[in-house]
């Protein structure tokens, strides 16, 4: 019986002593947005570009007993009517020209049906109405002129691909477009959109979805189209950060010094990239990269985030594996530099910062005839935030940095049970007494 009672009382006094010292933690992820930098107003209006097919596949009528045709120019009318005012619209078309058997001739229909900048609806909504299923599908060309089209400037930028069918203009294949597009590191991202596509396109569009950042969507219904249409357009005209194109080393002391932001990369298959960030006495690094597999990739793959000192000695490290069931791969690690002692208050000497060497390394091997250039899409995060000094920080305690503060917890419970089962005896045995 007093076996039982000093069990109960032992676990009653840890679950006491846990919830008593966690109950002033503000116990937050390791990646919460807090000391996180701002996202940076767009010093431009952000430019859209709708690219529509308008190939002869697109007279076929399966969308809600209305031809494809009719159920894209119904979106569209819907659309410009909910354009963001601050958003600069254009329109793309491809295959509306011309009508003949000539390949060559036919994979350069394209042209841009309205320009991009200020909207006037009329005009838009005049231009989609002349508009009939005609020609060719050039997906490949038409991506290079709406990327023409939207060159300049630092304003986000996206195209909107609409098209019911594969590219018939190979070897100029949409994907290595898409690809080269997004190499050129100009922040352009491409959503594609399949009206009731087959397996062919539907792998195909996703793509070139993927190779940009971009999304995929299957299209069956009218209201479908107009709906993710506009959600698109509203996603370009809310504010975003955009990364900045920056280009590792193969040494960290050639590498560049970033600062806290976004930043995006290509990496080669099995390669080490380095970057420097520059950490001051009393502030904490937090670090996160991704890794995409835009092409097809063996399975079994990961990515390593590494943190050393210049000499090459390790600090912290942050690393994922995967097995083929996601396209993107993420790590991130979490540095506190400690604070140096007090120099005098009038004294001009400023704390020294620490040069942080991150290696980014990944796993990944290409499947058989892959092309391995460029190299796959990296996206690095960089954030300096001021380091724990508190008690209501997790990390203060160390919680982030070991195991060590989990075992004092479980000490001080198991002492308090102690503690409360030889009170509770004690007071057993007055009652006795008495």
């Amino acid at each position: 019986m007093i076996t039982r009672m000093r069990l109960a009382a032992a676990l009653c006094g840890l679950l006491v002593t846990l919830t008593g010292l966690t109950g002033g933690l503000s116990v937050a992820p390791a990646w919460a947005d807090d000391g996180a930098p701002e996202p940076a107003a767009a010093k431009e209006a952000p430019k859209v570009e709708l690219v529509l097919d308008v190939s002869g596949s697109m007279r076929t009528r399966d969308i809600d007993g209305q031809s494809r045709m009719a159920a894209a120019k119904q979106a569209f009318n819907e659309v410009l009517d909910a354009v963001p005012p601050e958003v600069r619209l254009g329109i793309r078309t491809l295959g509306a020209d011309y009508p003949g058997k000539d390949r060559k001739e036919g994979c350069k229909d394209t042209r841009q049906l309205y320009p991009v900048g200020p909207l006037d609806r009329t005009e838009a909504k005049t231009a989609i109405a002349t508009l009939a299923p005609t020609g060719w599908t050039p997906i490949g060309p038409a991506l290079l002129g709406a990327a023409e089209d939207l060159e300049g400037g630092d304003a986000t930028r996206r195209i909107v691909l609409i098209t019911d069918g594969e590219d018939t203009c190979a070897p100029l294949d949409p994907c290595e477009v898409a690809r080269e597009i997004a190499a050129k590191g100009i922040h352009l991202t491409i959503d594609t959109l399949g009206l009731v596509p087959d397996a062919k396109t539907r792998a195909q569009l996703v793509c070139i979805a993927e190779a940009t950042g971009g999304t995929y969507t299957s299209v069956q219904h009218s209201d479908e189209l107009s709906e993710r249409v506009s959600q698109l357009v509203d996603r370009a005209a809310k504010p975003t950060v955009t990364p900045v194109a920056t280009e590792g080393a193969g040494r960290c002391a050639q590498a560049p010094v970033l600062q806290p932001g976004l930043y995006t990369d290509r990496e080669e298959f099995g390669q080490h990239r380095f970057y420097r960030v520059e950490l001051l006495p009393g502030q904490e690094l937090r670090a996160s990269v991704s890794v995409g597999a835009d092409r097809a990739v063996n399975r079994d793959y990961g990515v390593l985030l590494r943190a050393s000192t210049l000499a090459g000695r390790e600090i912290v490290r942050g690393e994922a594996a995967g097995d083929g069931r996601t396209d993107v791969i993420s790590t991130g690690l979490r540095y506190p530099k400690a604070e140096t002692g007090d120099i005098g208050s009038d004294s001009d000497v400023k704390p020294a910062p620490e040069t942080v060497c991150l290696r980014v390394s990944n796993s990944f091997s290409p499947a058989g005839s892959v092309k391995t250039t460029p190299g796959l899409p990296v996206e690095l995060s960089i954030a300096l935030v001021d380091g724990p000094d508190e008690a209501g920080d997790t990390a203060f305690f160390g919680l982030g940095r070991g195991w060590w503060f989990l075992g004092a917890l479980v000490l001080a419970g198991f002492l308090a049970g102690i503690l409360w089962g030889w009170l509770s005896r004690w007071r057993v045995a007055v009652w006795r007494t008495n």
